[in-house]
């Protein structure tokens, strides 16, 4: 068993601290190492339903804001649904996975995941005005 740390990154140059998971095997595809973040991400917010949710995609009736996501009325979110956004994202290149130094583009991909493995979320950002 080893951890996997996910960070996530912007293409205006972002970069978070990361936060690691448990896993206990060796290979993964690219669509369970998604939701298996997004599975925890939920039970974090779930715990404290905070008013602002720090995940990788947003959630249904919820506003972007400068560290996440803000929650219109307080609740529970559901994870089966949240992972469903983010494999909905990762489909329409909303935003790019780096296992290593390398892209995966595929959900059913699997990727090695050595000791001390990364998985990057580079989020995309729009541009301004088109």
């Amino acid at each position: 068993m080893g951890t996997v740390t996910f960070v996530d990154e912007t293409t205006s140059g972002g970069r978070s601290a990361g936060w690691g998971i448990e896993v206990a095997e060796e290979r993964l595809s690219v669509g369970e190492l998604i939701r298996r973040r997004v599975f925890q991400e939920v039970a974090e917010y779930n715990a404290r339903t905070p008013e602002v949710f720090q995940g990788l995609v947003q959630p249904k009736d919820a506003e972007r804001v400068l560290n996440g996501y803000a929650m219109r009325t307080r609740r529970r979110i559901d994870p089966e649904a949240q992972t469903e956004l983010a494999l909905a994202a990762f489909a329409g290149n909303g935003f790019l996975v780096l296992v290593g130094d390398r892209q995966v583009t595929d959900l059913e991909e699997e990727v090695e995941l050595p000791l001390g493995s990364e998985v990057v979320f580079l989020k995309l950002v729009p541009l301004v005005g088109g």
